[in-house]
């Protein structure tokens, strides 16, 4: 392939992955998903932060993102920065799992976690334990309800699922709760 084609490709790749961010719900940063980059990223993009997007705010994300990525300034990308590009988002994403992991298992409040409070971490209750408000091995219809709600409230989503039900706040699958 030529130099041309390759640009090319690069630069359709990040368009459609910014656009992609953009304009759908995605996966979150740990795997889950709870909300989209969309909604993540939304006020960055919201460039007159009238609670709306317009293709031009769209396009000019687009072309800001291109432009940081551009390390030495040559109007394309070259596989060192688009390894440096990922690498960044990467870490980004990874901060923030991190962030909800303290936030989830720090019992002490220190800011860091114990070997005690990583070993607590493989004897958490199961999701369907969680559900089980009465701990009488069944999960009503009241208690789904519930536990689908506190989900929600967790992940600021407000009790609303996709097909698959969500995640819960261990990074465990909800499935079980899903009967399509």
């Amino acid at each position: 392939m030529t130099n041309k084609t390759l640009t090319a490709l690069a630069l359709a790749g990040i368009a459609s992955a910014a656009l992609a961010t953009a304009v759908m719900a995605e996966r979150g940063p740990d795997g889950g998903t709870r909300g989209g980059m969309m909604l993540q990223q939304f006020d960055a993009i919201d460039a007159d932060k009238d609670g709306k997007l317009t293709e031009a705010e769209i396009a000019s994300f687009r072309d800001a993102r291109f432009a940081a990525a551009d390390l030495d300034g040559n109007g394309s990308l070259s596989a060192e920065e688009l390894s440096a590009m990922q690498m960044a988002q990467m870490q980004a994403r990874m901060a923030q799992r991190s962030q909800r992991m303290l936030e989830r298992l720090d019992d002490n409040g220190d800011g860091q976690l114990s070997a005690a409070e990583l070993a607590a971490m493989g004897k958490r209750q199961s999701p369907f334990q969680r559900a089980d408000a009465d701990g009488d091995g069944a999960i009503t219809k009241a208690e789904a309800e519930t536990a689908l709600k506190k989900m929600g409230d967790r992940s600021g989503r407000g009790g609303k699922h996709g097909k698959h039900g969500g995640r819960d706040g261990d990074g465990r699958g909800w499935w079980w709760m899903d009967a399509n």
